[in-house]
């Protein structure tokens, strides 16, 4: 029976040991009371550690942050700061593969800290607005602590037994919500390009940002489109109640959406609560290569922070600076890319810092997030360059052709240099 609390009655030490490793509910589903606990009562607690995947409550601060050593997938959302002076231990590894190495104790989780719904009749407390790894940690843990939220809707998917939780600390207080981004000429540009790859019937993954939310917005006149994806904000609302979006001629999962995070706003939440079309799965069903296998016409769409004329992508650094991670990327990729009738879209903007970077590059300045002989598309707001099955001399030509202007005679003496050699 677990046992029930208020945020004031919340005494961490009671319920941590020296030394232990949390695994803390990320993004949106980021348990933001317990997080506040952890950061006031955790310098009581000698040697704490903390993974979190993603974070966009802005809590997480240096200062904050001192008495735990915290790491993550990559520096996503406002993680980014905490590379900076070195407060952020980043793990490279793609989504699939956090549930699995929490399964196995490669990443510790000695205590699950979550977010949830408050109870159906049968005990049942719905995972809300995150269900990826929530599951591995929970049945890894020595120590569940659950914060029960009234205001986090009831998600058909992933659950937790009310005789799962040790630790039931009850409030009513809104999630973390992410707004829209403004939408730049630069995105429209990018996302008319992408949305060309979009057909009916098509099944779409995509993340949540500028890019995103434009090439959704352009999708008014599709019909059955699908959704399998790990993530989506306040845009599937709108196209599912525009009748755009309905599953109807998915392989598997017809008739639902299938995502792993909520990303967005209260409009979004309160269209998930109790929605039998949309179901929070996984990361062993969001994913999983053999699933993915199994639908035709998908789309997959992911972001870069630059790429080269062979095709290889950086999603994860810029120099010394951490600003991405691994995520979702490769995964997606592989399954968009060998999709009957499907497309994998790397969508990037040409230039950076006010124009004077190009984002299409000699060589990678970062680590290789996605291999060239994954990458299948890249979008800029100047054209897509398909790549698949092309020669290096042929990619690098048709990325020279995408890259701003201001740079292309630059990197058409790179790219002449790829030809003279072959490689």
């Amino acid at each position: 029976m677990a046992t029930q609390l208020t945020p004031d009655t919340l005494d961490l030490a009671a319920w941590l040991r020296p030394g232990d490793r949390i695994i803390m509910g990320q993004a949106c589903g980021e348990p933001s009371t317990l997080l506040d606990a952890l950061i006031a009562q955790g310098p009581s607690v000698p040697a704490l550690s903390l993974f979190i995947a993603t974070s966009f409550s802005g809590a997480f601060k240096p200062e904050a942050a001192a008495s735990f050593a915290l790491s993550s997938m990559g520096a996503i959302g406002q993680l980014r700061a905490m590379t900076k002076g070195g407060h952020l231990n980043v793990i490279p590894c793609h989504v699939s593969q956090v549930g699995p190495l929490i399964a196995a104790g490669v990443i510790g989780c000695d205590v699950a800290m979550v977010q949830v719904s408050p109870a159906d009749a049968n005990g049942n407390h719905s995972c809300g607005l995150i269900s990826d790894h929530v599951r591995a940690a929970v049945a890894k843990a020595r120590v569940v602590i659950a914060e029960v939220n009234e205001a986090v809707p009831f998600t058909f998917g992933e659950v937790i037994h009310t005789s799962e939780i040790d630790v039931a600390v009850h409030c009513d207080r809104a999630p973390v919500e992410v707004s829209a981004a403004p939408i730049s000429q630069t995105d429209a540009a990018i996302a008319r390009h992408c949305a060309a790859f979009i057909g009916d019937g098509s099944v779409i993954q995509t993340g949540v940002g500028a890019v995103p939310d434009a090439i959704l917005r352009l999708l008014a006149d599709r019909k059955d489109l699908g959704v399998h994806s790990g993530m989506l904000g306040d845009g599937l609302a709108d196209l599912v109640e525009a009748g755009v979006i309905n599953n109807a001629r998915k392989e598997i999962d017809t008739g639902v959406s299938i995502n792993g995070a909520l990303i967005g706003t209260k409009r979004l939440y309160d269209f998930a609560h109790r929605n039998p079309a949309i179901r929070m799965s996984a990361t062993s069903h969001t994913h999983d290569a053999a699933v993915l296998g199994q639908l035709s016409r998908l789309v997959s769409i992911n972001s870069a922070i630059e790429v080269d004329l062979t095709g290889q992508v950086n999603a994860e650094a810029s120099g010394s600076a951490y600003l991405g991670g691994t995520g979702g990327q490769v995964d997606f990729v592989r399954a968009g890319a060998r999709s009957p009738g499907g497309h994998s879209l790397i969508a990037l903007s040409a230039t950076a810092k006010g124009g004077s970077l190009s984002k299409i590059v000699p060589a990678l300045s970062g680590p290789v997030t996605t291999a060239r002989s994954e990458v299948d598309v890249i979008v800029t707001e100047f054209g897509a360059a398909q790549l698949k099955g092309r020669s290096l001399a042929e990619r690098a030509k048709a990325l020279v052709a995408i890259a701003h202007p201001d740079f292309r005679e630059t990197l058409d003496r790179e790219a002449h240099a790829i030809a003279q050699r072959g490689f």
